[in-house]
């Protein structure tokens, strides 16, 4: 199991190029007032260490993936959706929508994250958090 995750913490891999992944995790510390996350980029060394353990295609699977101790991963729409249940009232309303069948969910998930540099860009480097959020950033 990964060490560097507490266990009072979620870890959000991310895609660290992506216009739409930043903004989201923008969204996501801005709204998390019980400091329950975590974040790394899918680009660095905690993220592979979680991909090995947990032997996720990089080829099939490039977008959000949720990571607990307790809960092991979840991927896609599945990780976006537990994690909008734990942002508080009226983000966690979203949570609703894991009663839809996950192939449905991630059909369309899919096809924003196909599209989601096209859509909104790509940066050269992963973004580099603010010295007052560097604590909730793993590499």
């Amino acid at each position: 199991m990964n060490e560097t995750v507490p266990n009072n913490k979620k870890l959000i891999l991310f895609d660290g190029v992506c216009n739409l992944c930043n903004a989201a995790i923008q969204y996501i510390i801005k709204h998390d007032t019980q400091n329950q996350f975590l974040f790394a980029p899918l680009q660095g060394e905690t993220a592979k260490t979680i991909i090995d353990e947990f032997d996720v295609d990089t080829e099939k699977i490039d977008s959000i993936l949720l990571y607990s101790k307790d809960k092991g991963l979840s991927m896609k729409s599945t990780a976006a959706l537990q994690i909008s249940k734990h942002l508080g009232f009226p983000r966690n309303v979203m949570s609703i929508f894991l009663i839809v069948p996950a192939f449905i969910r991630n059909w369309v998930y899919d096809y924003i994250a196909k599209n989601r540099y096209q859509w909104f860009g790509k940066k050269e480097n992963c973004m580099i958090p603010t010295p007052e959020l560097k604590a909730k950033f793993l590499d």
